[in-house]
This record gives structure tokens, C-alpha cells and sequence, in this order.
């Protein structure tokens, strides 16, 4: 039997499953909420999350968004079990086209420096680190 392969933005009912994957795939910080960060992606125009689906399993994600500029890609994640399938490369084709379509002409991400095998994945897949410094500053008061 072969399994159903879909991706599809994701739906109000769909938190759990997905907040449980970034989890357990090692993308959850304390000061990031993932259940509000989600929720805030499903609730603009210009954000969503790609869900793909084995049968009816979400088993990776892509959060996606773009500020009018540029697109950007969030919380790419691959069930462990899955990692290695090229399910990573198919979601994060799909955050490109999603990107695209929306007139995006360019992709960022953000990956921890520390995080070597992603850094190569995404190296692998034609990313590359800018001549630019990424600047912050939290404008509420991150928990730590």
C-alpha cells in the first residue's frame, strides 16, 4: 500500500499536531510561543503554514510569510522518522513556490549558527549566508 503524499496550508485544528512536531523536532525556544506563532500566521493574508500529509499524519511543516520585500521560512520541520526521505526539500520547494507566487523575488531564513546539519542542508540546496548582519531588538519582554 502506498501512503497519500499532500501538502496543504494549514487549518485552525491542525495547532496541536503541528506544535508537537516543531517540538519534537527541536525548533521550540522558551521566549517563542510555537501555538502563537502559528496562530498569527494563519490569521494574515501574506503568512501561512504548508502542512504535508502522509495519508491524514501531518509529518513536516514550513511556516511561510512575506513582508512586501522578501519572503521568509520558518519552523521547516520533518518528523524525525521521516528525516532523510527528502520530505525537507519538498517542504521547503513548496515555501519557495508559495514565496514565488506571491511575487517574492528572494528567500530568507534563519538558522542557529551552532545548528551545522541544517546550515549544510539548506548550503546544499543553494542558500547562502549574506554580507549582512541580522539585527534585533525584542519589543516585549521575551521569557526566558
Amino acid at each position: 500500500m502506498t501512503n497519500s503524499v499532500t501538502v496543504r496550508p494549514c487549518r485552525a485544528e491542525d495547532r496541536d499536531a503541528v506544535v508537537a512536531l516543531w517540538t519534537d523536532c527541536g525548533l521550540v525556544v522558551p521566549w517563542n510561543d510555537p501555538a502563537a506563532d502559528f496562530a498569527l500566521a494563519l490569521s494574515k493574508l501574506n503568512s501561512t503554514v504548508l502542512a504535508l500529509c502522509l495519508d491524514d499524519r501531518i509529518v513536516a511543516t514550513a511556516m511561510v510569510g512575506q513582508d512586501g520585500h522578501r519572503g521568509w521560512i520558518y519552523y521547516l520541520a520533518v518528523a524525525p522518522a521521516h528525516q532523510g526521505e527528502g520530505l525537507g526539500r519538498r517542504m521547503l520547494a513548496e515555501a519557495e513556490g508559495w514565496l514565488s507566487a506571491t511575487g517574492m523575488p528572494k528567500v530568507q531564513l534563519l538558522v542557529r549558527s551552532t545548528n551545522e546539519r541544517v546550515l549544510a542542508f539548506y548550503e546544499h540546496l543553494g542558500y547562502a549566508k549574506p554580507p549582512s548582519t541580522l539585527m534585533q531588538k525584542w519589543l516585549t519582554n521575551p521569557s526566558p
